[in-house]
């Protein structure tokens, strides 16, 4: 034992051996990209926003297209308008009172008749403060073009201008009936294309105060 030599070191390599052993890549530093997040709620609230305005805007359209609609005239299969006279337009020049021998045509929305009877050819016209019989308290109006509706079609309509009628307070103080007049198929030909509403009182004469407000 005494006599073994030293076993020599063997001498250490320059670098450490890289046989056999996984290859591993050392990640380079990470870039971070720039924040996004904040630009990325913006862009949504600005959509957002966006939407909004765009559906008031919509829904104002669709507002006032409602209401353009109902305030324009309506027409109806018959190819007339929904639409009633029943507020009188005062002329700039009235009339003298009273008229007599006044024509069907010549009626105003307003006017009162002494005697009246729906199917004369004429009527007197007079005060509403005097004594009278009768008012025209509504007035519906076809169009010039158009072909005789027939005799139910008319009669409805005047219904509807009865029924539309707007009475003031006077109109309580007497006992009144509607009473409707049309044109006729003869009258339609002519030109005749007015539906009338009246009230009218059965005692006769006794009214004496417009009853229109």
């Amino acid at each position: 034992m005494d006599n073994q030599e030293p076993r020599p070191v063997p001498p250490k390599p320059a670098a450490q051996p890289t046989a056999g052993l996984p290859q591993v890549a050392v990640p380079a530093t990470a870039v971070e990209p720039p924040a996004r997040k904040p630009r990325r709620v913006a862009s949504t609230l600005l959509k957002t926003v966006f939407v909004v305005v765009l559906l008031g805007v919509v829904g104002g359209l669709v507002w006032l297209a409602v209401w353009l609609d109902s305030r324009a005239p309506e027409t109806t299969g018959d190819g007339g308008s929904v639409i009633v006279e029943t507020s009188p337009t005062p002329l700039a020049t009235p009339l003298p009172l009273p008229r007599e021998g006044v024509e069907p045509p010549g009626y105003r929305l307003g006017d009162c008749f002494k005697d009246f009877d729906a199917e004369a050819l004429r009527s007197t016209v007079v005060a509403c403060d005097t004594g009278h019989s009768a008012q025209l308290v509504a007035v519906f109006r076809y169009p010039a073009v158009g072909s005789y509706p027939g005799r139910e079609a008319l009669a409805a309509k005047a219904l509807e201008a009865c029924q539309a009628a707007k009475l003031g307070p006077a109109a309580n103080e007497y006992t009144l009936n509607f009473q409707r007049a049309y044109p006729s198929s003869t009258s339609w030909e002519s030109g005749d294309r007015r539906v009338d509403c009246y009230v009218t009182a059965d005692g006769g004469n006794v009214i004496n105060a417009s009853a229109l407000p």
